[in-house]
């Protein structure tokens, strides 16, 4: 159903966008800096159950129209170029206050069920995931094997689940971490800058990609 060579490349870039600290590392640094690594690694659960059904939402909205379309496929991987280069350049602008923001939260630890839902709700009204989703999972599409929304459905399974060992990987370590990287706003500075540029890098990359470049 899906080109090796396809999942190869896809499990890549998947694996470069979900390592570096983007929005969703952020949000789940934030949780276990404020209050440890069960919070935090409950709260990647909701983020990802709620990034799971965006996924599912457009696999099942986009497969016939790529399906239809190599038109639209290749708009639909520019767009995610273009989207993947805002993220990277909003990250970079934004570093600072970010940070800021992960070292000032306050407040007792919320129940387990409150965790999740709270996690959940962040994921699926996340603009940026639909849209992320929309643009990108095309560009790994092969229409010439047919079954497009099944293909879109497993990238998105996939990605779910990488989104959740990396995501919770990272609560973890700052749970662990809490005092060391809440006394210093400069090494979450430093990971929202590397974060910038790999998002700049890859989005430049997936829409030279769709221009034949």
């Amino acid at each position: 159903m899906v080109s090796s060579q396809n999942f190869v490349a896809f499990f890549v870039a998947s694996a470069i966008i979900i390592i570096v600290p983007g929005p969703s590392v952020l949000f789940t640094v934030a949780r276990g800096i404020a209050w440890g690594r069960a919070t935090a690694v409950l709260t990647t659960l909701g983020n990802t159950l709620g990034t799971y059904l965006l996924a599912i939402l457009v696999a099942v909205g986009l497969g016939p129209l790529i399906s239809h379309s190599a038109l639209a496929a290749t708009l639909l991987q520019l767009a995610g170029g273009s989207y993947l280069v805002y993220l990277g350049i909003d990250a970079f602008r934004h570093r600072r206050s970010h940070a800021n923001a992960m070292v000032s939260q306050v407040g007792s630890r919320p129940r387990v069920l409150v965790t999740i839902k709270q996690g959940f709700v962040v994921g699926v009204l996340n603009p940026k995931s639909l849209i992320f989703f929309t643009a990108v999972f095309p560009h790994f599409v092969d229409r010439s094997r047919g079954h497009v929304t099944a293909q879109l459905l497993l990238y998105g399974t996939v990605f779910s689940v990488m989104a959740f060992i990396s995501d919770g990987t990272w609560g973890f370590i700052a749970g662990t971490a809490r005092e060391w990287l809440s006394a210093d706003p400069k090494r979450l500075i430093t990971m929202r800058v590397v974060g910038a540029c790999v998002m700049t890098t890859l989005g430049l990359l997936v829409a030279g990609s769709a221009l034949g470049l």
